[in-house]
């Protein structure tokens, strides 16, 4: 059977979903060709905008930059882990990884199927399936350095809260000033596998993993590259992220 590409990268738009309070994404027009001979765009968007990856730099100024990283960390085998059927917010577990733990080896790259994709562009794909700090420890353990979701985060998303401005600001009026866990997320799964020894990667927001699963279950080997782009000192960046099935 003859290898087959699958693209599982988020086309960049303008206006398109990204993590709350990031900066938007917008693209248009630099140059023309009707006033300059050439067509050449504009881009603004951020290091984490559409399907990326992130360096340990994202939380820890100590960690290795992108640029930091061996390029093995963005390749290599693939085992997905099938986390399809999970509530909203639902905890991913040691147990719930270990079958696909029990396939990993050193070089490995973990892809987390949560199915999660089908809420792109929704107020649902907020609420994804999240890893735990155990199941955080238990990959790093299994000498995984490398881990892909097709969800917008490894670990919860906090809840936007309500889209009316006046009741936003009643709640906020009523939370508890030192409540530091209400402030902000603690992205503990993050930490754990971007602190991994030697540094660790994590891709996120990849698309439909469904070809990837059923190639798994066909026994077909699975590949994965997620090459950044060459951003200097950067904490992250768009990747395009593509399989190989065998």
């Amino acid at each position: 059977m003859a290898a087959t590409l699958v693209d599982l990268t988020h086309q960049v738009t303008t206006a398109m979903p990204v993590y709350p309070g990031d900066p938007a994404v917008l693209l248009e027009p630099a140059l023309t060709t009707a006033t300059a001979g050439v067509n050449v765009l504009a881009l603004h968007l951020g290091s984490q905008s559409g399907t990326h990856v992130d360096a340990p730099y994202h939380v820890d100024v100590t960690w290795p930059t992108l640029d930091g990283l061996p390029l093995e960390r963005f390749t290599g085998p693939a085992v997905v882990a099938d986390l399809r059927g999970l509530e909203p917010r639902a905890a991913v577990t040691p147990e719930l990884l270990a079958p696909a733990l029990e396939r990993c080896g050193e070089g490995s790259v973990l892809l987390l199927a949560t199915g999660w994709v089908r809420h792109w562009g929704t107020e649902a794909y907020l609420a994804h399936p999240a890893l735990t700090p155990a199941a955080a420890e238990a990959i790093v353990a299994a000498g995984v350095r490398t881990v892909g979701v097709d969800a917008l985060s490894v670990d919860p998303t906090p809840d936007p809260g309500p889209g009316d401005p006046a009741v936003a600001a009643l709640l906020a009026d009523l939370t508890d000033e030192h409540d530091q866990a209400a402030e902000e997320p603690t992205l503990a799964a993050h930490r754990v596998l971007l602190g991994a020894p030697g540094g660790g990667v994590i891709a996120e927001n990849l698309t439909d993993l469904r070809a990837l699963l059923e190639a798994q279950e066909a026994g077909r080997p699975v590949e994965v590259s997620l090459f950044p782009l060459r951003l200097v000192a950067a904490d992250g960046a768009p990747v395009r992220a593509v399989a190989r099935l065998g």
